[in-house]
């Protein structure tokens, strides 16, 4: 019986110390010292296994002004802070020592298993069954007043008051430090949409846009649209509806009168247009027509039709170099560009229920 072998494969599942005689003897045992990739995933069956069943420790740190060495959860560049990308705030607990009885918690990474569904370990699972971490929002209160479903929130930048529409067809104004509406305006049609960009509230209406601006007190309408006003969005410095009749128009702002000018319109949707969002020079719009549409915001031409929806797509949302939508189809879908520049499907995720989107400014 080969009984060095067996002690051997003991001490990397156990992380036991290498005698001088293994070092000499077994060059290579050092660089099997990895933890094993099915074991983190919670599906390793090999008995015994060659790699290790555990997080390896923390290379020493050198001592600062007589200190401790830093802890491996206080490193500030450990890979297991990184929550998502570009995210470079914040710190965890995992591996965190707190006495000599405490248990090592959760690692701040995503179960793979779960987000497919199949996860068998459940609440003992080491990694995270959620899509977000921690306790970090807690309710203020609850503002009361609409008679109807809210369709749009605003808060324009250097105002203290908070603007929500509604189908009950009033703008109301809330006041940020009291929570109570300080005023109602009963505009005549539902709101469709709300965004606010600067100092301006703008309003999507029937066959209308009110445009408010909240430091001068600029009143505006702005016609054109046929029938309700479903999305807004500004990009590249213009305004731009997503319409009923599924069209898409533009609004150009000029300072010397102060006002708002048509600038173009935007035609190839057959349905009302409901989603719009800017990102990396592009205006992406979604439709009742199942159909997504990406425009250059330069010439505002067409420049690719995305029809793997198979109902109406209720919101579009650019993260990072993905865009993502989601559709009465049950379906959330992750799109990236080609080689060749276009965008395609990466990733699909189903939902039981219907999936409803929609900005919140």
């Amino acid at each position: 019986m080969d009984m060095e072998g067996n002690k051997r494969v003991f001490q990397r599942l156990s992380g036991g110390p290498s005698t001088a005689s293994d070092s000499r003897h077994h060059p290579q045992q050092q660089q099997q010292q990895k933890v094993c990739f099915h074991w983190r995933a919670g599906k390793c069956t090999r008995h015994p296994c060659p790699f290790l069943h555990r997080e390896l420790p923390a290379p020493a740190q050198p001592l600062s002004n007589g200190g401790a060495p830093k802890r491996f959860a206080e490193d500030s560049g450990s890979q297991f802070l990184r929550r998502g990308p570009k995210f470079t705030g914040g710190s965890n607990t995992w591996g965190r020592v707190h006495g000599s009885n405490a248990v090592a918690k959760k690692t701040e990474k995503l179960c793979n298993y779960w987000v497919q569904g199949n996860c068998t370990y459940g609440d003992k699972c080491r990694y995270l069954h959620s899509w977000s971490l921690g306790d970090c929002f807690d309710m203020l209160t609850q503002l009361e007043g609409h008679q109807k479903v809210v369709t749009g929130i605003a808060f324009p930048s250097g105002s203290g008051n908070l603007y929500t529409g509604s189908k009950d067809e009033t703008l109301r104004v809330w006041d940020c430090q009291s929570g109570q509406c300080a005023g109602v305006i009963n505009l005549g049609g539902e709101i469709g949409c709300m965004i606010s960009e600067g100092p301006w509230v703008f309003v999507g209406l029937p066959n209308l846009v009110k445009a408010y601006n909240t430091q001068s007190n600029a009143d505006l309408s702005l016609n054109g649209p046929v029938g309700q006003v479903y999305a807004m969005v500004v990009g590249n410095g213009l305004l731009f509806a997503g319409i009923q009749d599924g069209s898409i128009l533009a609004w150009k702002f000029n300072a010397a009168t102060n006002g708002f000018e048509p600038a173009a319109s935007l035609s190839g949707h057959t349905l009302g247009v409901v989603s719009l969002v800017v990102g990396a020079n592009r205006l992406y719009s979604g439709s009742m027509d199942n159909s997504i549409r990406v425009w250059n915001l330069e010439t505002l031409q067409c420049m690719q039709i995305l029809t793997d929806h198979t109902s109406v797509v209720m919101s579009v949302l650019c993260w990072d170099q993905f865009l993502l939508s989601c559709s009465l189809d049950k379906t959330i879908k992750v799109w990236v560009a080609s080689d060749s520049g276009n965008l395609e499907v990466t990733y699909t995720h189903n939902e039981e229920h219907v999936c409803i989107g929609s900005p919140i400014s």
